[in-house]
């Protein structure tokens, strides 16, 4: 009879659990705020700035209530910038995050929810070449074509449709490489590398 018992149960909740499952698709946007870490070059690191960016795109939303448990996932057309010695670096790409996400319930008209998982990311612009003065000082930088990150969250659900987040993105690597020339402190060229990481805030609308 236990057995019975137990494996009707689990039937029950097999049944349950893909009817209560949710699949929302939306549109997300924002802004980025990018830090700039650099090795290899001090005179850059020392006149580094930080700078805004944005981001947008399609999104969508897996959930399982019952469980508390969801998924969600967008492909997104990312701008972030940097600022160093007098000219902007610029990168473009398109940035595939998918996060895990637990949230609580707050009656029927809102959810508060933490997240986290991996961002993939895919370079489709923003080498850039900067000169200070000519002859003086240069700098020639190179993306890299694909990198990884992870994203660290919170964010809020209200009446199932507008969703609010801020998260820390964090490169697990090196983001560009560059070359750098002093010519005013006779300083040979210098190989170096830089990693982005950014703080993100994003507005989503779910249909």
């Amino acid at each position: 009879m236990k057995k019975l018992f137990t494996t009707m149960v689990v039937a029950l909740v097999m049944v349950a659990i893909p009817s209560q499952a949710q699949l929302k698709f939306g549109v997300t946007g924002g802004l980025n705020l990018t830090s700039m870490s650099y090795s290899g070059a001090k005179t850059i690191e020392d006149n580094a700035k930080n700078k805004t960016g944005f981001f947008i795109g399609p999104t969508v939303n897996f959930t399982l209530p019952i469980v508390g448990l969801g998924i969600d996932a967008s492909a997104l057309y990312d701008q972030r910038s940097a600022k160093s010695d007098g000219e902007e670096i610029k990168s473009q790409s398109i940035q595939i995050p998918v996060n895990l996400r637990y949230g609580i319930g707050l009656g029927s008209l809102a959810t508060v929810f933490a997240f986290a998982g991996p961002q993939f990311g895919f370079n489709i612009g923003g080498d850039k070449t900067i000169a200070e003065e000519v002859n003086v000082a240069k700098s020639e930088w190179t993306m890299k074509s694909s990198n990884l990150s992870i994203n660290l969250g919170v964010g809020a659900m209200v009446l199932g449709h507008l969703q609010a987040k801020i998260n820390y993105n964090i490169a697990m690597g090196k983001t560009g490489e560059f070359e750098y020339n002093d010519m005013i402190n006779n300083t040979k060229k210098v190989l170096g590398s830089a990693k982005a990481n950014s703080w993100q805030i994003s507005v989503a609308y779910f249909f």
